[in-house]
């Protein structure tokens, strides 16, 4: 088996534009570019802070019912490539004056449509 080139340069911007992306779109409650990140199929999941769902349908109508949870700061970002079309995206949040600290992980694989989030899993630390 050959190992994939890890973080070539311009694999790694790709990832970080379509990470960017969606934590604008977190910050603003924007449902369409939320969704548009998810991978439209069964297999996608999302574990949340309270919550665990299967396949782009549950993710979708768990966007279009929750109000939207405030603008968020991140720290401690780590994008990382494993060849051309399969990354990782690991970061740390705080919202408003809540002293803890969030952590959120995502796997993101290119798809004809481009960077797709196919797992992904949010939660607080105590």
């Amino acid at each position: 088996m050959t190992e994939p080139e890890i973080n070539i340069p311009e694999i790694v911007a790709e990832v970080n534009a379509a990470f960017r992306r969606y934590e604008a779109a977190l910050n603003t409650n924007d449902v369409t570019v939320l969704d548009a990140t998810f991978r439209d199929a069964s297999y996608t999941t999302r574990y949340g802070l309270a919550e665990n769902l299967y396949g782009f349908a549950q993710i979708a109508a768990f966007r279009s019912a929750r109000t939207a949870p405030g603008s968020r700061t991140i720290s401690n970002t780590v994008i990382t490539t494993f060849g051309r079309d399969f990354a990782t995206a690991s970061t740390e949040f705080r919202r408003g004056n809540n002293p803890r600290v969030g952590r959120q992980m995502q796997s993101w694989v290119r798809f004809a449509e481009g960077w797709r989030v196919v797992a992904a899993h949010v939660s607080w630390m105590d």
